[in-house]
């Protein structure tokens, strides 16, 4: 068997246990049950002297999946290493219970709940059927897919072809007219009505197939 001075022995402890730490903390408020691993730790920086340990997160990195924490040693001599980590998380993952076309509003009966490691998908991953219902996909959905807030959009507002009800407005003056929607827009975005004059206006649509124009 090897042995190790004691101040060896004590910082290969002190750097397993920032590690574990680390993970133990941030990943505290993730979805479902939590277990992590981490691979195995630089031998030269267990054996190192160090007086503290200092774990983070690198840019652009998650504790989700795959994934990897730095570690600074703040002294007395500074270094840096970096510790592969898996991150699984046993939980309710939200998927499409039927074929499902691109710009469909989802209902309550479009999803369902399956079990799964959420950390072998996407970090968008919808976990609650109230993130859903009442959005539209940007794409369509195979059954049993996972459903992703990337891959929802606030409803429609009005659509291509729609008669909407166009309210103008201005300091002292409010008009309403009617008009056809010439794009689909959800409700706060830009679109643009063609009048009955012909005139085509732009405008903010609103729930309920209003669009108001101001000046």
């Amino acid at each position: 068997m090897l042995a190790f001075p004691a101040d060896e022995v004590s910082a290969q402890a002190s750097l397993s246990t920032a590690v574990e730490q680390f993970l133990e903390a941030n990943t505290r408020g993730l979805p479902g049950v939590v277990t992590y691993s981490f691979g195995p730790l630089d031998r030269h920086a267990q054996q190192a002297t160090c007086s503290a340990f200092e774990p983070f997160l690198p840019p652009g990195n998650r504790l989700w999946g795959r994934s990897s924490i730095g570690v600074r040693c703040l002294g007395p001599t500074p270094w840096s290493i970096y510790v592969p980590v898996q991150v699984r998380i046993a939980g309710k993952h939200l998927s499409a219970a039927r074929q499902l076309a691109a710009g469909e509003v989802i209902t309550e009966s479009d999803v369902r709940l399956l079990d799964g490691d959420l950390g072998a998908l996407p970090a968008t991953v919808l976990t609650e059927p109230r993130q859903a219902i009442g959005k539209a996909l940007r794409n369509g959905l195979a059954a049993g897919q996972a459903l992703r807030s990337d891959a929802l959009i606030a409803p429609w507002a009005v659509q291509l072809g729609q008669s909407v009800k166009l309210l103008t407005s201005g300091p002292g003056f409010t008009v309403s007219n009617e008009g056809k929607a010439l794009n689909n827009a959800a409700d706060g975005q830009l679109t643009q009505v063609r009048t009955s004059s012909g005139q085509i206006v732009s405008g903010i649509a609103r729930n309920g197939g209003i669009v108001e124009v101001r000046y």
